[in-house]
């Protein structure tokens, strides 16, 4: 769970039905605790420097598919191997950086959702994932909350969570 623009915590989101998604390695990153961290504290210093709550990846290439992604589509992270976050994307924005090189942020839904961790090869840069591609979401219902992601992920492809 993440904060919302006004800092106060959200709840879970669906992802709509027709979206299109981005998958990108969270490099450096040792799981979803991390992510979160890693990604408030830019928060926080984003509203520390007077921008206001600006989450973003920035990358050098922009998306062509930007319409779709921006219709309810998401980030999916590949943390360790594996899809484990997803976060929505909120605007794409280009700029040229101090050497005349142009490149864009992807704009981040600062509310993170968990997904079933989903093997995925290691990849440059990144990819588009259809809807179909995705993996679902973990239910708030769930459950598994306390106890380390690896276990809840093996318990629920047992079907015991």
């Amino acid at each position: 769970m993440g904060l919302a623009v006004n800092h106060r915590p959200c709840d879970y989101r669906p992802m709509t039905e027709n979206a299109l998604h981005i998958i990108k390695l969270a490099v450096g990153i040792e799981d979803a605790g991390h992510l979160a961290a890693v990604q408030d504290r830019r928060l926080a210093e984003s509203v520390s420097m007077g921008h206001g709550p600006r989450l973003f990846h920035a990358t050098r290439n922009q998306p062509r598919r930007s319409a779709e992604l921006l219709n309810g589509g998401s980030i999916y992270w590949v943390i360790k191997g594996r899809i484990r976050v997803r976060q929505r994307l909120l605007d794409i924005e280009t700029d040229v950086d101090d050497e005349g090189r142009r490149y864009c942020r992807l704009m981040l839904d600062p509310v993170r959702v968990e997904t079933h961790p989903w093997p995925h090869r290691a990849i440059q840069g990144w990819r588009y994932l259809p809807k179909e591609s995705a993996p679902p979401d973990i239910e708030p219902s769930e459950g598994g909350e306390d106890m380390p992601p690896e276990m809840a992920a093996e318990l629920r492809n047992l079907g015991l969570l």
